[in-house]
């Protein structure tokens, strides 16, 4: 009588039956998937399995953690994504993964035996074998090169500087648009707005500041107020814009040399509206035109033509013949044609200009979806560095991101010291920040009801004034919402009668 003796199909497949070879090479790709390692330890390689699924359980222990954290925190999403000892150390890790994934799997290949499978099974299973490497590498390739852009742009464009309180529950950040570039002497900034949020529940007021204001005052403790005790009162030529010079030429006197300039039109903004600002954001235009490239464009609607000039003749002090025009009607522009749709005023006024920089604004933020992110994240972070730049500390950022997602829900309102509410020529600075707290005030005392209105039929418009909102907050060129004004004073009108007037200059559809 014959001997009936088990034959391990695992560790001995030329003794088993076709089917069972087959079984077998789909089970051992299954457990080398699912566990990297695993196909090993079972093959007593003990050494290479001890480091590989040590690998493994640390991946799968710190994903959970994250998990349980991020449900019970959602800042902590933020967190990782903006911390540059974590984004380091995701750098590091996620090739670890992928190196130890891949020569666990082709190892399993090896274990196999391809030549053991029947002909139809090996086909199919090369097939699902390359399709899985790719699914494995490709991710995790992705993922690293976007981890390493993210830190990138973390390290270039966040300072490393303290964390600034909230100042009577509120931070107040002073956006910047600056025109130095080729040709120009210093900085003057084009156009300038304070953003003013509450930082529990992140019910914003956007302060417009006309750029050719004059006679600004200071802060006592600016080192600008002994200069100009009275304001900066010396001429015409003296506006809001050019304080930034004044920064400069007096750098040594500020505790931050190099940003100089920036405080000391931080100090002048806190002056006239009665803020104290915390933090401040600056668009370089020139980089400005390449982070539009960088998002394929913006689309809005234009109401009027609006001229690309010639360069400035420097004895005449007039523009030279005009270049170019972008039409009425609605348009795609890149970067160049949305610069120039932002800065252009000849035959316009500066106010009239302002509403142009906040449809630009608004097409940016309705543009920035998480599609147009994904796909193009490298450019945008490449483009990033030199269009922004901030003293926001990178420690702050993730507070930050969870503050705009509470501005998002929340409808914003925006002011600008602008006729009637400010003459900027001899403007009123105890009333302009009287102006300012009452819409600050009056805005809190909403908060609640703007709140509820999102959950209600008909409430996504405080939803998107949120959006426009958020962005601003880290960094867009200076203006208004045009969707949405305060009323400063009962000459202005009513809400939908200067969002009539605005839609006739632009509006993003």
């Amino acid at each position: 009588m014959a001997e009936t003796r088990y034959v391990d199909p695992i560790h001995h497949p030329s003794y088993a039956s076709q089917p069972t070879r087959d079984v077998r090479a789909w089970i051992l790709l299954l457990i080398s998937v699912l566990i990297p390692g695993g196909v090993q330890l079972l093959f007593r390689s003990r050494r290479w399995a001890k480091v590989s699924l040590s690998i493994t359980a640390i991946s799968w222990i710190l994903a959970i953690i994250a998990l349980v954290v991020i449900i019970i925190d959602k800042k902590f999403l933020f967190t990782i994504g903006t911390n540059p000892i974590l984004l380091t150390f995701l750098i590091i890790w996620l090739p670890v993964i992928a190196i130890n994934w891949i020569v666990c799997l082709f190892d399993t290949l090896r274990r196999i035996k391809l030549v053991t499978l029947s002909a139809r099974a090996r086909k199919r299973f090369l097939a699902a074998f390359c399709a899985i490497v790719l699914i494995v590498v490709g991710p995790l390739a992705w993922g690293t090169t976007l981890l390493d852009s993210q830190r990138g742009l973390m390290a270039d464009l966040f300072s490393s500087g303290k964390a600034a309180k909230p100042v009577d529950g509120r931070y107040n950040i002073l956006l910047l648009g600056s025109d130095a570039g080729k040709g120009r002497t210093g900085i003057r900034p084009d156009s300038l707005s304070l953003v003013s949020i509450d930082a529990k529940t992140g019910k914003t007021v956007i302060v417009g500041l006309p750029r050719n204001m004059e006679n600004v005052p200071f802060p006592k403790d600016s080192p600008l107020h002994k200069y100009y005790p009275q304001g900066y009162n010396c001429g015409d030529e003296c506006l809001l814009n050019a304080v930034f010079q004044q920064g400069e030429q007096h750098k040594d006197e500020f505790e931050n040399p190099k940003r100089a300039g920036e405080q000391a039109t931080m100090d002048a903004a806190s002056a006239i509206t009665g803020l104290e600002v915390q933090y401040f954001a600056m668009v370089n235009l020139k980089g400005f035109e390449n982070l539009i490239d960088s998002l394929g464009g913006i689309t809005l609607v234009s109401g009027k033509r609006v001229p690309i000039s010639s360069k400035v003749d420097p004895t005449t002090g007039e523009h030279g013949p005009v270049k170019g025009w972008i039409e009425p009607g609605k348009q795609k522009l890149d970067g160049f044609h949305a610069l120039w749709f932002a800065r252009s005023r000849e035959f316009s006024s500066d106010y009239e200009r302002m509403i142009r920089q906040r449809c630009v604004q608004t097409a940016m933020v309705k543009q920035l979806d998480p599609a147009t992110v994904l796909t193009r994240y490298q450019e945008i972070a490449k483009a990033t560095p030199g269009a922004l730049a901030t003293d926001i500390p990178s420690s702050e950022v993730d507070d930050f991101v969870d503050l705009a997602l509470k501005v998002k829900s929340q409808k914003i309102e925006s002011l600008d010291l602008t006729p009637p509410n400010v003459t900027p020529s001899d403007p009123d600075f105890d009333a302009a920040s009287t102006l300012v707290a009452d819409t600050i005030e009056e805005s809190s005392k909403d908060a609640e009801k703007d709140k509820g209105a999102q959950t209600a039929p008909g409430g996504s418009a405080g939803a998107v004034a949120g959006v426009n909102a958020s962005l601003r907050t880290v960094g867009s060129v200076g203006g208004t919402n045009p969707q949405i004004s305060a009323q400063g004073s009962a000459e202005g009108g009513s809400d939908e009668d200067k969002e009539s007037a605005e839609r006739e200059i632009c509006y993003v559809p």
